[in-house]
């Protein structure tokens, strides 16, 4: 397979279903971004951290794929047979659920707004987690016009918040104190 295939020379890419568009169409920017998270989820995992992140953030990252495919596929092929994309379901919900309950059981109870750092671990993860919340609003951007499964807003949504948390997870098993924010009065 051959990287270069010149046929985006032009500015134009194509969609899942051989529609071309500008590489700035909102769709392009919306899976776009992911792809940009998924990197910075690999940065993440090379940093160090417990197995168990590496493990969930693998298949994060594998899942981001898979939302990938269902952004650049403008069309609903649910009832297709050919061509069709994975997608993400209620599972996948659940287990990012489930990965925010048993993190946040043992971290102490949140008393202040938390400012990303202590850490560079801890400051990749707050990264991913704000790449995460642009996906998202690129994601709603495009569900104003276009098809977009709710499953694939709602997944970021969790996603993000599974970011949040892991990194006050990191910070605690890094043994650091949290950065309150603390405004000025």
């Amino acid at each position: 397979m051959k990287i270069y295939t010149k046929t985006g020379d032009q500015g134009n890419t194509s969609l899942f279903d051989g529609a071309r568009v500008p590489k700035h169409h909102q769709r392009i920017e919306a899976y776009g971004t992911l792809d940009e998270l998924n990197a910075y989820l690999g940065l993440l995992i090379s940093q160090g951290i417990a197995q168990e992140y590496k493990k969930q953030l693998g298949a994060i990252q594998n899942e981001l794929f898979v939302l990938g495919a269902q952004l650049a596929n403008p069309q609903d092929d649910s009832n297709t047979k050919s061509r069709k994309t994975p997608a993400i379901g209620p599972h996948h919900i659940t287990t990012l659920e489930t990965a925010i309950d048993q993190m946040n059981e043992v971290l102490p109870a949140m008393t202040h707004f938390i400012l990303p750092g202590g850490h560079s671990i801890v400051s990749y993860c707050h990264i991913a987690r704000t790449i995460c919340r642009r996906g998202e609003r690129r994601a709603t951007l495009l569900a104003e016009n276009h098809s977009v499964p709710p499953l694939v807003i709602q997944y970021l949504n969790r996603l993000s918040d599974y970011l949040f948390v892991l990194a006050r997870k990191l910070t605690f098993d890094l043994g650091i104190e949290e950065v309150k924010w603390e405004p000025e009065r």
